[in-house]
């Protein structure tokens, strides 16, 4: 459930920030992949999407559908495979176009889930060309990208190790699929991606498993508390930066308000309002960082918490000297 984001557009919060994602493997296989449909659109017109796909065509048809939609964001997919290093590499292209992947699929091993030998059976190969994160961002003159979105079928691991820079300097938030069991062979697990980005002063919030299981295929059945084996699943990372001992330059009110905005789009509600309480508490005297009215206004959406009382809330009470509108 979004919140607060709402509240920010009407009240021009959102006017003063320019939000830019990267999707590493953005081919759209359902509606649900577009970015407009997940609520991102509410940036617009300060949004930019970079998208990265090895399938030309993929591109091609994306940017046409962008295009024929006319909206108002800034959305381009780039026909590029990311990787941590520039130079050539095989793809490895499965039945399912989704499936392909710079590793070989581990098709006698995963043979053993139903579903998989479908989706992952290897039909050909070819030879790609690979740039990096940073190369690109370096040929663009991008100085910024606030969140990364990884889909890359076991080279989510790689791309991070190609985007160092941009990580260091800019990025807030990170969504990337991890496997925890080699759908393809030699890939990086889940512990490896985890290692990496915790390295790069990342919090893990949540692992998000939805169809991430696979049912044995020799058995008709599972059972209630284990629903099959896990298999991957999409981690969900932000930056702290309201740590008292983290230091880097990115722990500014702004960047701090930005993190707020993207844990709110993402539905990370509880991790929004900590971050908005922190800039009302430290910052409130300043117009631009006192979201004290628009806290009251986003916990008012919600009727429990309405019919108990706001006034009761920790959180409220704490923000009290700041609210401007409301008589509580």
């Amino acid at each position: 459930m979004v919140l607060f984001l709402p509240n920010f557009k009407k009240r021009g919060h959102l006017n003063r920030l320019q939000i830019t994602i990267a999707v590493v493997g953005s081919r759209k296989l359902v509606t649900q992949d577009d970015y407009g449909v997940q609520g991102w659109d509410i940036f617009a017109p300060h949004l930019t999407i970079y998208g990265f796909d090895a399938d030309p065509d993929a591109c091609k048809q994306m940017n046409a559908e962008i295009q024929s939609r006319q909206v108002n964001w800034a959305e381009k997919h780039i026909p590029l495979a990311l990787s941590n290093s520039v130079g050539k590499a095989k793809l490895y292209l499965t039945k399912f176009p989704g499936c392909s992947s710079l590793y070989p699929p581990n098709e006698l091993y995963m043979e053993r889930f139903a579903g998989y030998k479908e989706l992952i059976s290897l039909q050909s190969t070819v030879e790609i060309d690979t740039t990096t994160l940073d190369e690109f961002c370096l040929s663009e003159d991008i100085n910024e990208i606030d969140f990364i979105q990884l889909d890359v079928q076991g080279g989510e691991l790689a791309v991070l190790e190609g985007a160092g820079k941009i990580l260091s300097s800019s990025v807030l938030a990170i969504v990337t699929e991890v496997e925890f069991t080699p759908v393809y062979v030699d890939q990086p697990l889940f512990s490896d991606i985890d290692r990496y980005i915790r390295e790069q002063e990342f919090t893990l919030l949540d692992l998000v498993v939805t169809t991430g299981r696979g049912r044995r295929v020799s058995s008709p059945v599972v059972s209630q508390p284990h629903t099959g084996s896990l298999i991957w699943a999409d981690a969900y990372y932000f930056r702290d930066l309201i740590r008292e001992d983290l230091k880097t330059k990115l722990k500014t009110p702004e960047r701090i308000f930005k993190l707020a905005c993207l844990a709110d789009v993402l539905n990370f509600t509880d991790y929004a309002l900590e971050l908005l309480e922190y800039l009302t508490l430290r910052y409130g005297n300043d117009p631009s960082y006192n979201f004290a009215d628009s806290i009251i206004e986003g916990l008012a959406q919600i009727p429990e918490l309405l019919e108990s009382g706001l006034e009761s809330l920790p959180v409220v009470k704490k923000i009290r000297d700041y609210i401007r509108e409301y008589d509580l």
